[in-house]
């Protein structure tokens, strides 16, 4: 039975973006259910609601909207791990793993991640709340977080918030305050961060230390955007594009039948060997090429990618991904595939073009996404308001200068033994693709003294693997084995 009742609520209000829309700076609700996980039955508290953020002067400039997920009937209480989870966007809020991944609640969804209505919720047996308790946060403009005026009506300028370093920032220290309030200084810490949130967890890992004080236990990053390669281009981006289209190539059944008849994870190794050995170093060499090479590398990376010698030459061995996703299934049936699962189908005015009209599967998850998070925070997690909740918030002209988040959580690492990362990625991703993530992994340690806390795992779906049942089921699995194996057990943080 679920009970629900107000923890906190201040009679003082921050004004949002419209006069007439206000947002409670400062207040929780909190409900109490339970949920059968692997066959135990976990019970738990959620409390949903807002947290602010200040200043450097203790001003208010924002508040956080947050879910915190807590177990009750475990014995080890407030020492229990516990997790602090964000998407990526950036603007993006936190509803993607919160209902589809690691939350007691999952989206009603088919076995591979496709919608079905009526949409709604269901009990997610597959969640980590068994091990570790939760908590969702949605940075600022996301979800139903925003900026909050002075007493004069002024908003704080966007630079506090919108850009690599400055999301860290506020970020961190608002963990700080929730960490204090929740007394969980005394547990076990891990952030997880998906898309984008893989560049906000590496640098908020080192923030928490030399900021906040506090250490981590682990890293997660899933399907992680490390933008020191997706901003970037040249050979090194493109070439890791190339496994992903062996993948994706390999799902649509568009490979010769030497490989077809293969596994997939029987293929990858080779196609990775020629990517690494072959493909980036002829990239390299632009114009310079030999004909020769050019066409003997054109030749290989057709049979590797389901595409044709002559659109890879057109393309100078350079194949933009949005190219692919318009240009794989073209000749076969005339439907474009997804950027972010390359797995779902689109349909274009035209069979030309060089990029689809849109995303397949965005549209597709924000179909069963957008009608569940809006009716479970309101009829099940007891909180309710007319602001609209941000699927994907505005964050203004994001500052990506002086990015040095691969090289934050390698000092993380060096200054702290207990701290191990894991990257989980879906091998039909085509927006942040498995290889690129194996690859930024390699990047962040290049003394390779650290390389035996990091792990990578594959799933056979795309950027939000946890749709498809079967990885939702791996993944949250892989996450309990991550959380035992970097639990101290009464070793110290030594060398």
């Amino acid at each position: 039975m679920k009970y629900r009742f107000i923890l906190l609520a201040l009679i003082s209000f921050a004004y949002g973006f419209s006069q007439d829309l206000k947002i409670p700076v400062d207040t929780a609700y909190i409900t109490t259910n339970s949920v059968k996980i692997k066959g135990k039955v976990v019970e738990y508290q959620a409390e949903t609601g807002f947290q602010p953020v200040w200043d450097e002067e203790g001003k208010l400039i924002a508040s956080l909207y947050y879910t915190y997920y807590k177990r009750t009937n475990d014995t080890k209480g407030n020492n229990r791990p516990i997790i602090y989870s964000f998407n990526g966007g950036p603007g993006s809020a936190s509803v993607w793993m919160h209902l589809a991944y690691t939350g007691p609640k999952i989206l009603k969804i088919d076995e591979e991640g496709y919608p079905v209505q009526p949409y709604g919720v269901k009990d997610n047996p597959n969640s980590i709340l068994d091990v570790a308790d939760i908590v969702f946060i949605n940075p600022v403009n996301t979800a139903y977080s925003r900026k909050v005026a002075d007493k004069d009506g002024k908003m704080p300028e966007d630079k506090l918030f919108f850009g690599v370093n400055a999301d860290i920032t506020y970020l961190a220290s608002w963990m700080n305050t929730f960490t204090t309030r929740h007394n969980r200084w005394e547990s076990p810490k891990y952030i997880i961060g998906e898309s984008y949130g893989g560049t906000r967890v590496m640098g908020l890992s080192l923030a928490l230390q030399n900021s906040q004080w506090m250490y981590l236990n682990g890293v997660i990053m899933v399907s992680p955007a490390d933008y020191k390669v997706l901003r970037v281009g040249g050979p090194v981006a493109s070439s890791l594009n190339l496994p992903y289209y062996t993948a994706t190539a390999w799902y649509h059944k568009m490979l010769p039948a030497a490989l077809q008849n293969k596994d997939l994870l029987e293929i990858l190794p080779e196609v990775e060997d020629f990517t690494i050995n072959d493909l980036m170093p002829a990239i390299a060499k632009g114009g310079f090429i030999s004909e020769t090479e050019k066409k003997a590398i054109a030749k290989q990376m057709s049979y590797y990618s389901g595409l044709s010698e002559k659109v890879i030459l057109q393309q100078n061995l350079d194949v933009p991904n949005r190219f692919f996703w318009k240009e794989l299934l073209r000749d076969k049936t005339g439907e474009t595939i997804g950027r972010l699962d390359s797995r779902y189908i689109g349909i274009d005015k035209v069979e030309t073009g060089s990029a689809p009209d849109y995303s397949a599967e965005l549209t597709s998850w924000l179909h069963s996404f957008t009608p569940a998070i809006n009716y479970y925070i309101q009829n099940e997690l007891g909180f309710k308001t007319d602001i609209k909740y941000n699927v994907f918030g505005n964050v203004g002209n994001w500052d990506d200068s002086n990015d040095n988040t691969r090289d934050n959580l390698r000092q993380a690492m060096a200054q702290n033994p207990y701290l191990k990362v894991m990257t989980q990625s879906g091998y039909y991703d085509g927006a942040t693709t498995y290889f690129a993530a194996k690859y930024s992994q390699w990047q962040i340690d290049p003394s390779g003294k650290l390389k035996n806390r990091f792990s990578f795992k594959g799933y056979r779906s795309g950027h939000m693997m946890y749709l498809r049942n079967e990885d939702l089921i791996k993944a949250n699995d892989d996450l309990r084995a991550f959380i035992e194996s970097s639990l101290p057990k009464g070793k110290s943080a030594k060398y």
